[in-house]
């Protein structure tokens, strides 16, 4: 399970972007400057004229040209180039085209490009397919690939592989998959701002906050706080810790970082703002000195790992996750993620049910077996149901159930507002699951405890549904309730 533990508080003090030092070259190094120096937004089957100077480079040579991803580049010249969008597009993609200096071919200048498919601007797609980790499957885990840049540059890394969890908020990157530099916070006195998440498996991430501009398709969420996941096993805090397994590289998270949608905009909120008073929650911020001690602080609600799906321009209400119906296994599944809710015209609620629920617990009530579980919750980062139920056979490992033979259940919702909507589910035998269908990813019928005491809807609820997970706290357009919360 994957839910986050919404304990994370911030504070008082001002951070700055800390920026690194230098002294003068030996010789003036030759650099490549693009016109248009920002990414670009284009349709498909637009074109986008590209002008490349160079600097250091006595000789004229000028550059050369490349293109990664779709489309094509014409009428090119040792200063200019033409980007051709394919014309026929099912699904957004990033484009990368770079100049590279005659005179050096370590001097570039990449220009990032989001091609768009029209009317489709606010969705991203996401798949079932096993995760990034070739040697391993991970089971029902919905990933992306997300694009990030040093704030107002064009210096930019797709990243995919990404997990997408609607039961957590932020954008945590691992730092072994980073090529690009991002700008860690920092107070003023040069202390690093770091974060820490724990979740309910015990396990935890740590490292530095760091700005970045965030692009998922059509939408673009500026300077915002990311959580850098630190490679090192050194200098954790022990509250931070807590015994628990650090998941800071691709196998042991089974991703390369999480993409938190899910309905809060900032992953501690005012628990870690300097105005709730008293001390620091832990584990959530730490400032860290140069010499590496660190200690827990308060952080700003704007300054701390932040939804960015809460920070685009419109489309900023919440998020609709659509996968296609998985009975039992399959191979994967493919789908999309779309942005607001209510904000275009394929972004209504239409005839869905909605579920309000209470933000400071982020759970409504699920009735199971004639018993209520008032902190239940809808988790795509979770990979299976977990539920308590004693008379269900477990799995060896206990992870998993796994019955004699397939059991069909229901469980019903209730939301605070008084919705209720009774709900179908199957679980079959999980070693059967897996052994039977080796290379499978995607699993509808996946299921295991939660001693929690709580229903925690996983991914498999997901399939063949669309899910809306609405935002606390961010203004919805007329029409649509204000979140927080869950419909489908």
């Amino acid at each position: 399970m994957r839910k986050c533990v919404a304990m994370f508080a911030v504070f008082g003090l001002v951070f700055l972007v800390g920026c690194g030092g230098g002294g003068t070259p030996r010789g003036v190094a030759v650099t490549v400057g693009l016109s248009p120096d920002l990414p670009q937004f284009i349709h498909a089957g637009d074109s986008v004229s590209i002008t490349a100077t160079t600097a250091g480079d006595p000789n004229n040579h000028g550059v050369t040209w490349s293109l990664s991803g779709l489309g094509e580049l014409s009428n090119q010249t040792s200063t200019s180039a033409t980007y051709n969008a394919p014309a026929n597009l099912t699904s957004n993609t990033v484009v990368t085209v770079t100049a590279t200096a005659v005179a050096d071919t370590s001097a570039t200048g990449p220009l990032l490009m989001s091609v768009l498919v029209p009317g489709q601007e606010n969705v991203h797609p996401i798949t079932v397919d096993g995760g990034p980790v070739p040697t391993q499957i991970y089971p029902n885990g919905v990933f992306t690939s997300v694009t990030v840049c040093v704030p107002d540059t064009s210096d930019c890394q797709t990243i995919d592989g990404v997990l997408v969890d609607t039961g957590s908020y932020g954008l945590r990157l691992l730092e072994s998959q980073l090529t690009v530099t991002l700008p860690q916070l920092v107070d003023n006195n040069n202390n690093g701002l770091n974060d820490c998440v724990s979740f309910l498996d015990g396990s935890f991430l740590w490292g530095p906050v760091v700005a970045a501009d965030i692009i998922t398709s059509g939408e673009l969420a500026t300077a915002t706080s990311v959580h850098q996941v630190s490679s090192s096993n050194t200098g954790i805090p022990d509250n931070c810790s807590n015994g628990g397994n650090n998941e800071n590289t691709p196998e042991s998270l089974g991703a390369n970082g999480i993409l938190g949608v899910g309905p809060e905009p900032n992953d501690c909120g005012f628990a870690c703002d300097p105005s709730s008073g008293g001390v620091p929650p832990e584990p959530a911020y730490y400032l860290c000195a140069p010499s590496g001690s660190c200690g827990p602080a308060f952080v700003p609600v704007d300054q701390q790992v932040t939804n960015p799906v809460a920070f685009f321009p419109v489309d900023n209400n919440g998020d609709i996750m659509d996968l296609p119906a998985v009975p039992g296994a399959a191979a994967g599944a493919d789908g999309s993620l779309t942005f607001g809710i209510g904000t275009a015209a394929n972004n209504g609620l239409g005839t869905a049910k909605l579920f309000t629920f209470d933000p400071n617990s982020i759970s409504f009530t699920t009735v199971y077996n004639g018993i209520s579980y008032p902190d239940s919750f809808i988790d795509s980062g979770s990979n299976g149901f977990f539920f308590p139920d004693t008379s269900i056979a477990l799995c060896n490992g206990g992870f998993f159930y796994c019955p004699p033979s397939q059991l069909n259940l229901s469980a019903t919702n209730h939301g605070g507002n008084g919705t209720t909507d009774t709900v179908n589910f199957n679980v079959d035998n999980a070693t059967d699951l897996f052994n039977n269908n080796p290379t499978d990813a995607a699993f509808g019928t996946l299921a295991g405890p939660n001693p929690g005491g709580s229903f925690d809807w996983g991914l498999p609820f997901f399939y063949g549904r669309s899910v809306f997970t609405a935002i606390d706290g961010v203004p919805a357009p007329p029409g649509v309730p204000a979140g927080p919360f869950w419909a489908y």
